[in-house]
């Protein structure tokens, strides 16, 4: 399973609220020749670390593909750069992020790039969560432990919380 990690805090002028942006990325996936096989619901997270930026549209979807991980990932940074995505600050307001967190069961070493699976995954609700509604039976490639467990381990105050009803 390719799981790509979607997210934007900023208004897009061309798309609008940060939720819009999203689908929009979605849509541009699709263009890209990279379907999107499921989706998790949309959610609403702080942004990380604590900052007085506005709040995440986060969500997470499965793709098929056939590229490279690093192929598919140059094409999620094109598609960044489309929406207007400048990276000059880490952790900065965005008005698109997108992150491969995982490509089938690859482990990758932390020289080769993209790092598989995404090196802070386990650490973020704002992942984690949506991954939840995709794919609850998912294991971390490295660790092996199960989806659960990594969400059990994440602090009590999440700061994320869903914004719509599952897709089912």
């Amino acid at each position: 399973m390719k799981l790509i990690a979607l997210g934007s805090n900023l208004v897009h002028p061309r798309f609008g609220q940060p939720r819009a942006t999203c689908e929009a990325a979605l849509a541009a996936l699709e263009t890209a020749e990279v379907p999107v096989l499921g989706r998790s619901r949309w959610y609403r997270s702080a942004p990380v670390p604590p900052s007085d930026q506005p709040w995440f549209v986060n969500g997470v979807v499965s793709v098929q593909c056939e590229l490279a991980p690093a192929k598919l990932l140059a094409l999620l940074h094109r598609i960044e750069a489309d929406f207007g995505r400048e990276r000059q600050t880490r952790n900065e307001a965005r008005v698109l992020d997108l992150d491969l967190i995982a490509y089938d069961d690859r482990v990758s070493s932390p020289e080769e790039v993209p790092v598989l699976p995404h090196p802070r995954m386990a650490e973020r609700a704002f992942v984690l969560l949506p991954l939840a509604d995709l794919a609850p039976d998912w294991r971390h490639p490295a660790s092996g432990r199960p989806l659960a467990e990594l969400i059990e381990a994440l602090p009590r105050d999440r700061g994320v919380e869903p914004i719509d009803e599952p897709t089912g």
